[in-house]
């Protein structure tokens, strides 16, 4: 029995086994674990529209594209760090896998000192380019402020469970999420239904929740003494070398979630000018399209971490047996989720909010997006095995094509000629068909690119 939970909860080796074993064991608690993550921005709009209103809902959804530029110093680091744990763990270099954790920790730090300073200062004044609605900008300014003051606890919780899943251990980042997740759904019904706080409450409430999951990551981080993991002064000193190939292999995700935060601002201007309700809807259809997406980017970082190793390994067919069944995998799954997802739409909605208004656009919403998910279900795991071959430069380009060139352009295009006298401002159908043509537009760039197959030359350059 004790052999049996060790084997769970440490490090998996995704060089022997069988390709569908290996993911299905890294993905299911890693899937569980997605889940219960969007869970901390969905319990949030749900008590927040339920016990506040329409106004507080919509604040903490104009808020959501800021909050992810910011972060996206997190995404970099987490990336190049996974990419280099898991290749590294694979070829068994233990001195190389020290240097790297130790290397990540330190930049986390200092990542989190950034935004901690940059994030309250930049917040309002976005806030008010972004034309945010007076009923709205007061809370939204609030949500930020105190989410960028405490995001020390998600960066480190990000980084540490990724550096743990390049590892392969999936089980134990899961563990703590859950209870994180649980402990910040009674601290929301705590500060907004027990002490009348609105968007603050629910900001506060995240942030110690966080800061709960990063605290238990980084003990278990500590624990794995016998997989050669040490953490001194020595391996936190940020070494030079290893600190450029994290930014080399993370900057192209980075710039990438940045080129996605940055659309999905300008694309939230456009958003909050059909007011309060349409900025409402799109936070509720975003909560439910995060749990939509979660297959797809759970095989992404699956097919990322699985490539790695076995590349690390030399084990090029394996690679190849692994994104055959991943891919195929997700795609059966991200075709179910969405079909009960369209069955249940309505309901979902009504979680949310009461305002029919809302639950109609909403409903209306997921069906136009529906076909979508299984596209990105073919976007995200091909998209994974590039960068585990090491390879970010290709996803990056291709989302810099479909969100900036396709979506954007479309999205106000299809706005000002629809213009009515009803809807002067155009259709808010326009946010949501402008991302489904990008998605799928992305799905067939990326499988070219696959198909092309510049990961596997930068795959076997890195193995010479």
């Amino acid at each position: 029995m004790a052999g049996k939970l060790s084997k769970m909860f440490g490090a998996q080796d995704m060089t022997v086994g069988k390709p569908l074993h290996n993911l299905a064991a890294f993905s299911i608690p890693l899937l569980i674990g997605n889940v219960a993550q969007q869970l901390y921005n969905t319990v949030d709009s749900i008590i927040v529209g339920k016990y506040v209103g329409d106004s507080a809902l919509a604040a903490v959804g104009t808020s959501g594209p800021i909050l992810n530029l910011l972060l996206l110093l997190f995404m970099g680091i987490s990336t190049g760090a996974g990419i280099m744990v898991s290749q590294y763990f694979g070829a068994k270099r233990t001195e190389d896998l020290n240097t790297t954790i130790g290397t990540c920790l330190t930049l986390t730090l200092i990542a989190s000192v950034i935004i901690m300073i940059v994030g309250p200062l930049l917040t309002p004044w976005v806030m008010s380019m972004l034309n945010t609605p007076p009923d709205v900008y007061e809370m939204a300014v609030d949500y930020l402020t105190i989410f960028f003051l405490g995001i020390v606890g998600c960066g480190f919780y990000n980084i540490v469970s990724g550096i743990l899943r390049g590892m392969g251990d999936s089980i134990s980042p899961l563990i703590f999420l859950v209870v994180a997740c649980v402990l910040n759904i009674f601290l929301d019904l705590l500060f907004v239904a027990g002490m009348g706080m609105t968007a603050d409450g629910v900001a506060l409430a995240t942030i110690i929740a966080q800061g709960i999951s990063a605290v238990l990551c980084i003990w278990r981080l500590i624990s794995m003494k016998k997989n050669g993991i040490i953490i001194s002064k020595k391996t936190l000193i940020p070494d030079k070398l290893t600190s450029k190939s994290i930014v080399r292999l993370g900057l192209p995700s980075g710039l990438t979630q940045a080129i996605f935060s940055l659309a999905a601002i300008v694309v939230q201007s456009l958003t909050n000018s059909f007011g309060t309700s349409v900025i409402a809807c799109s936070n509720v259809v975003m909560r439910v399209d995060g749990f939509a997406m979660m297959p797809n980017f759970t095989f992404g970082m699956a097919m990322t971490t699985y490539v790695g190793q076995n590349i690390g390994a030399k084990l090029m067919k394996r690679v190849e047996e692994g994104v055959k069944v991943g891919t195929i995998a997700g795609l059966i799954i991200s075709a179910v989720l969405t079909g009960a997802i369209l069955i249940f739409g309505e309901g979902l909605m009504r979680m949310f909010t009461s305002t029919e208004e809302v639950i109609n656009l909403g409903v209306r919403m997921l069906r136009i997006l529906a076909v979508g998910y299984i596209a990105m279900s073919v976007t995200q795991s091909l998209s994974g095995v590039m960068r585990g071959a090491g390879d970010t430069m290709t996803p990056m380009w291709i989302s810099i094509i479909t969100t900036v060139v396709i979506r954007m352009p479309i999205a106000y295009l299809w706005a000002a000629l629809t213009r009515t006298e009803a809807m002067p401002n155009g259709s808010p159908d326009c946010l949501y068909f402008s991302l489904l043509i990008s998605w799928v537009l992305g799905a067939v760039l990326t499988f070219f690119a696959y198909q092309k197959g510049a990961w596997r030359t930068k795959a076997l350059k890195n193995n010479a």
